[in-house]
């Protein structure tokens, strides 16, 4: 089965794109809802997390605080490394599994850091999705009701979409010149050949 991933900054309408996809009968993983379903259930993973980053990180409720893990990842390189290395390696089992049951014609792996991770090695193509910098600020303040200056600490934690572009079979533009579905549509033709 081709196996396709879409990445791209915070912000910049990865999501969006992957549920154009999903309308067309392709089935898509989520990585980071995946790694958020992992985190909550998988003991091991939540005891090493506390570990590293104390009780803290979980809320009343026992859920990830998600905000608080940000605040303290974002501003350490090194602690987003160690969280990676907790998390990424359980998410790659479970695109596995997730792989095997699935039946569409070719599958997406949605995921923000596929180059950084090196995750992008195993799949045969991926769509890079782009927008401009200050929509993608203003998005994930609205979506997030998060403050600029922590979008940017974010932002800075990816790579750019410059160094990303290399490695990127297709790319989509999602800052308001050209309309997605018409990208999504060019793409998915084309992925649809390779596949048959």
């Amino acid at each position: 089965m081709l196996k396709v991933g879409i990445t791209g900054g915070i912000g910049s309408g990865k999501t969006t794109v992957a549920k154009v996809f999903s309308t067309l009968g392709i089935a898509v993983y989520n990585a980071d809802e995946r790694a958020r379903s992992i985190t909550a259930t998988d003991p091991e993973v939540r005891e090493k997390i506390v570990t590293l980053f104390g009780a803290e990180v979980f809320n009343v409720k026992n859920a990830l605080n998600r905000a608080k893990l940000a605040e303290v990842v974002f501003s350490d390189a090194e602690a987003l490394e160690k969280l990676n290395a907790i998390v990424h390696p359980r998410v790659r089992i479970d695109f596995g599994k997730w792989i095997a049951e699935q039946t569409s014609e070719y599958i997406i792996k949605e995921a923000a850091i596929l180059i950084e991770n090196g995750t992008h090695k195993e799949l045969d193509a991926l769509i890079l999705v782009t927008a401009d910098k200050e929509e993608r600020i203003e998005r994930v303040m609205k979506r997030d009701g998060v403050n600029r200056e922590l979008v940017v600490q974010r932002m800075n934690n990816q790579m750019d979409d410059k160094d990303k572009q290399e490695f990127a079979t297709y790319t989509i533009d999602n800052d308001d010149n050209q309309l997605v579905i018409q990208q999504v549509l060019e793409i998915h033709e084309d992925l649809i050949s390779k596949a048959g």
